[in-house]
């Protein structure tokens, strides 16, 4: 089966940087139109750029997942442009550290399932009912080995991402037959946010695979997912992690 997105549209969150933005650009190549968001709109702009030089249509939308309203105004800008959504990845995410459990603030606890979960679950019913309503479509969210190797330095953020694999079967059984849901966890890949554990090189060699991940070795992943090779797959957990035991 193909990869092939020809005459598609995919939303990816979290799309200006990092795992996100090799996405974007993978599903431009395989010839989809893509709605770029994040926070920033100028990152979103520029990632945005890259996608129509490569002959595809983009629109950079500037949204924080962690609000329910902006998932709102996400989606309606998406299908005011383009009129339907084929491909949703929930990619936009965060995991800051708390010096301890114990300090760990009621303000960053709500802010990393705002935007690890509960944005994910507001955009994913908005489109996949839609997508139910009109085509079908796919659905790909991203976890985190944090949701299988739960650690206490990362408890809400682990938990957040063990929400979104629970989540990812629920939604779908929820959207069958005609949205396929499925979730890519991804291991320790080297992007911008990886400053903290990057230099750790017991880390590295305790991986199956001895190294960390680059960017773009999420996308065959995503494009499987995304595509007709993976007609016969959903609800399911993919583990990109180079071999985190």
């Amino acid at each position: 089966m193909s990869t092939d997105l020809s005459n598609k549209v995919a939303l990816v969150t979290g799309g200006s940087r990092g795992l996100g933005r090799e996405m974007v650009l993978a599903f431009a190549r395989a010839g989809a139109d893509v709605v770029v968001a994040s926070r920033k709109l100028q990152a979103c702009e520029d990632v945005a750029r890259e996608v129509e030089s490569l002959g595809r249509r983009a629109l950079p939308v500037a949204a924080h997942v962690g609000q329910w309203e902006d998932n709102d105004r996400l989606a309606e800008a998406a299908y005011a442009a383009f009129g339907r959504i084929d491909i949703l990845v929930n990619n936009a995410g965060m995991s800051p550290l708390a010096p301890s459990l114990s300090e760990t603030s009621e303000a960053l606890f709500d802010k990393i399932v705002d935007v690890n979960f509960k944005g994910p679950f507001r955009l994913s019913v908005l489109v996949g009912e839609r997508m139910v309503q009109g085509a079908g479509g796919a659905i790909i969210n991203l976890s985190s080995t944090a949701a299988f190797k739960p650690e206490p330095h990362t408890v809400p953020y682990g938990g957040a991402k063990a929400a979104i694999n629970a989540m990812t079967v629920a939604l779908a059984k929820a959207f069958a037959p005609k949205v396929r849901v499925n979730c890519i966890a991804p291991g320790p890949f080297l992007t911008d946010v990886s400053t903290v554990w990057r230099e750790n090189k017991t880390y590295e060699q305790s991986l199956g695979l001895q190294r960390f991940g680059r960017p773009e070795e999420i996308v065959g992943t995503a494009l499987y997912l995304a595509s007709d090779a993976s007609s016969y797959v959903t609800g399911q957990v993919i583990r990109v992690d180079g071999g985190t035991w």
